[in-house]
């Protein structure tokens, strides 16, 4: 089973939980010049309920002290939690091959303890794999925030200027709860951070370079991080390209809308051509206009939960996230469920307690402004024009979540790395999330530091989507064997 990693997938996925405990402020802090190989104490990773413990056999942890503020190295600290396992072949090691996590807000150590075979055999027996929760995330300092409060987070989908200025107010209520149950991580999350904390692991593991495999939001970092530290990595495989690159709010938004467009385009054209799938000899454009009218009227439920209404933003986002398979049949029938659906009748449940928010990192790597509500409403008019079915970006959340909030101390700006061993770089010509053009963007900026290997299929994430991509970026990692410019791997079709 293919094992994508998920940009976004935290947007609308916010696992709700009793009162968290904040870590305390602790000892010690591991700089990037450390060297001494009993830093990390590796023990056992636990096992969750309800997991096989076979698929976390083998995974060990560790906790880093690492500074909130790498600019204020003396000041307080957190807990970095990693997560490693060791190579299968030890006589056949070539090194310790960092990946980063996408999301933001998907969990690194999650994926060495039981996603193991996202990685190739060949580079489980060749590498030690390590991954962190990135700080902020999961069991690194999570950002915690007062629940009930979370949910009333407004809708992406701003209709007045009344309910602009009133999502602005709530941002920054929202923004003063989390700081204050956070910490003062809550402000120092952004990736220029994380990139020191890397550094900080590599020097713990007393490794004098690090091969990086950075998936969609991750990309981010492996980028920053050759910017940084150019000497200290061995090999960049930057997967599902995030453009950092210097862009306006209404540029990405109209790059991020015409990139999900084009997916749910590839799927429209294969349910036409297949006659298995559920929608078969149907308007499918007219079908989901349709579905897209009665969410606006609160007469859809929503696919996950029956009893709750759909939004038009959050029925756009649920198919988004079917394109990342792609899934298409089940999109499909979801979509031929849903036409026949009644009404839904229940109210969601108000929560209590602390919750998790994981999008805050983007709002420190992002700055896309938005100065009143008719500059907004004049960028979803024009999306709404240039684009056949999705009229709502998905990641249009992003923007709104981070109104009124203090500049990025991360914003955008094209990525300037000089390397002895070009990056390689690999994504699929119709990714939903990470368009093709994002990977074609960070390739012109990275120059003959960079090679742009095509994936023609679909679906986000694409090292294990066919023979071809995995054994060109299992050639590269543990041979340094720089594929040629212009490589392109045939699509797989999807079979489910």
């Amino acid at each position: 089973m293919k094992l994508r990693t998920p940009t976004w997938g935290v947007i609308t996925g916010l696992v709700f939980a009793g009162v968290v405990a904040l870590p305390a402020t602790a000892s010690a802090t591991v700089t990037a010049t450390a060297t001494a190989p009993d830093v990390l104490q590796w023990t056992d990773c636990e096992v969750k309920p309800k997991e096989d413990p076979l698929l976390v056999a083998g995974s060990k942890c560790a906790t880093l002290q690492l500074p909130v503020d790498w600019n204020r190295p003396n000041g307080p600290t957190f807990g970095l939690a990693i997560a490693r396992r060791t190579a299968k072949d030890p006589a056949a090691r070539v090194g310790t091959l960092f990946f980063g996590p996408g999301g933001p807000g998907d969990s690194g150590v999650d994926r060495i303890r039981t996603g193991m075979d996202r990685f190739s055999d060949t580079i489980q027996n060749r590498f030690d794999i390590v991954s962190i929760d990135p700080r902020g995330i999961a069991r690194s300092n999570p950002i915690v925030c007062s629940a009930p409060l979370l949910m009333k987070q407004p809708s992406p989908l701003i209709t007045s200027r009344a309910e602009f200025a009133e999502t602005i107010r709530y941002n920054r209520k929202l923004a003063k709860d989390c700081r204050t149950h956070t910490g003062p991580l809550y402000d120092h999350v952004d990736t220029l951070q994380t990139v020191r904390d890397v550094d900080a692991i590599r020097a713990a593991l007393s490794e004098s370079k690090l091969t990086f495999h950075g998936s969609s939001y991750g990309t981010l970092l492996g980028q920053q991080y050759a910017e940084r530290y150019p000497h200290r990595l061995r090999a960049l495989v930057l997967e599902s390209v995030f453009d950092h690159g210097d862009t306006t709010t209404g540029d990405w938004l109209d790059k991020q809308a015409a990139t999900v467009q084009d997916s749910f385009t590839e799927f429209v054209k294969w349910c036409n051509e297949t006659t298995t799938c559920s929608l078969h000899g149907r308007d499918l454009h007219a079908l989901w206009a349709d579905l897209v009218a009665r969410a606006g009227r609160g007469e859809l439920p929503d696919p996950r939960q029956p009893k709750l209404k759909a939004t038009p933003f959050t029925l756009t986002f649920g198919a988004f996230r079917m394109l990342y398979g792609p899934r298409w049949p089940e999109l499909a029938d979801m979509l031929k469920q849903l036409e026949v659906s009644e009404p839904p009748t229940a109210e969601p449940p108000v929560p209590t307690g602390l919750a998790q928010n994981p999008l805050v990192p983007f709002c420190r790597d992002f700055s896309l402004p938005v100065r009143s509500y008719d500059e907004y409403a004049a960028h979803l008019r024009r999306i709404a024009r240039n684009t056949e079915d999705v009229k709502i970006p998905p990641t249009l959340i992003a923007v709104t979540n981070c109104l009124g909030l203090p500049k990025a101390p991360n914003p955008q700006q094209d990525v300037r790395v000089h390397l002895k061993t070009p990056a390689l770089l690999l994504n699929s010509l119709h990714d939903p999330a990470t368009g093709y053009s994002s990977a074609q963007s960070v390739a012109r900026q990275l120059g003959r530091h960079g090679v742009l290997v095509t994936y023609e299929g679909w679906g986000h994430g694409s090292y294990d989507a066919s023979p071809c991509t995995l054994q060109t970026v299992d050639n590269y990692l543990v041979a340094l064997k720089v594929p040629a410019r212009g490589t392109t791997c045939a699509a797989v079709p999807p079979t489910g």
